[in-house]
């Protein structure tokens, strides 16, 4: 299992560098002025005054001469200034990925547990009532954008029925947490207010929480039942599953120890690359609900062609896309031990 994990992490520099060539080509296109961001704060006005900075940072010297002098900026942690967060990009990211990791784990939750139980009981249950349920409810999950079911909650139960605010936390906490004794531990507002003992503030940020983990769940559960009862309704035919049956074995024995297990290949790989998705930051779902998370900061960004953000995170989501396939590939080793043995 370690040699396994060793020769995937072996990988992992190669596949970040060529992320960094890919990233930089974008990054070589846009003029100067805009790369002179990188490297200063206020870009000057005057002809002379930027040519001298291009001239002092070599943005006029050959592309791979300034591959190497970016890649050295980005090592150290300088992906430039964010003008939409007045402050630099990778300062920008650590203020603003504690609410899309409180979004996305809250998330992931009722994903990976009512999704995949859902796609065991579909499977089980092939061809019979409800089956045809959870079909049509994946289709339905499926057949429509995050931002419809969005604003369909926010009609129903911000609008109509005042249950579910939109935003992260309401005016009286964001009060206690700037000016009162509340102590900031991760940024995540759930956790931290347990670990300030403080369940009124808990209950407020999740109540903020509950229409945009929904939105984002309804999509997930209807993607990861289609997978999970493909995967398993396939394993449920193989030889071993009927030798096992064949045999006497309960037939939770045979499902759950033999059958599911081999079944959660595929599963494993889509729910690994949907909670990557999720930390990545849901541009749309952020929008709709006024969450001030990685997706709208990158979202208004882009509205305001603040190119050096944009691409900040997008290097920020490429790293953790490759972190989320090494993590997958590892539980491809746990999930089927005939894997690392190849």
């Amino acid at each position: 299992m370690l040699a396994y994990i060793v020769r995937r992490l072996m990988v992992l520099p190669v596949i970040l560098l060529g992320v960094t060539v890919f990233i930089f080509g974008i990054f070589s296109f846009l003029d100067p002025k805009m790369r002179a961001g990188l490297y200063v704060k206020d870009i000057p006005k005057s002809p002379d005054a930027l040519q001298r900075i291009i001239a002092k940072y070599g943005l006029d010297d050959p592309i791979h001469v300034q591959y190497w002098r970016w890649l050295n900026q980005i090592v150290r942690g300088n992906f430039g200034w964010s003008k939409t967060a007045q402050r630099p990009v990778l300062q920008a990211l650590g203020h603003y990925f504690p609410a899309t990791a409180e979004l996305a784990l809250w998330a992931a939750i009722p994903v990976l547990v009512v999704g995949v139980w859902l796609g065991i009981l579909s499977a089980l249950h092939h061809n019979r009532p409800l089956d045809h349920t959870t079909r049509v409810f994946a289709l339905v999950g499926w057949s429509f954008p995050s931002f419809v079911y969005g604003l369909l909650m926010l009609m129903v139960f911000y609008a109509m029925l005042k249950w579910f605010p939109p935003g992260r936390i309401s005016d009286w906490v964001t009060r206690e947490v700037i000016g009162g004794t509340f102590k900031q531990y991760s940024g995540m507002y759930t956790l931290d207010a347990l670990l300030n003992g403080r369940l009124d503030v808990f209950a407020d940020a999740l109540r903020h929480l509950i229409m945009p983990v929904l939105t984002l769940s309804y999509i997930q559960w209807a993607l990861l039942l289609r997978v999970t009862r493909s995967s398993m309704l396939e394993t449920l035919r193989q030889e071993y599953v009927m030798t096992a049956r064949s045999k006497g074995l309960k037939e939770r024995i045979v499902v759950y120890k033999h059958a599911a297990r081999n079944a959660m290949i595929p599963v494993a790989t889509m729910g690994g690359l949907l909670l990557v998705g999720l930390l990545n930051g849901v541009v749309l779902t952020e929008t709709v609900f006024n969450y001030p998370g990685l997706g709208r900061w990158a979202a208004t960004a882009a509205t305001q062609l603040d190119i050096l953000t944009v691409l900040g995170f997008t290097l920020f989501n490429a790293v953790l896309l490759v972190a989320g396939n090494l993590i997958v590939d590892i539980l491809y080793a746990v999930i089927d031990p005939r894997i690392r043995l190849e």
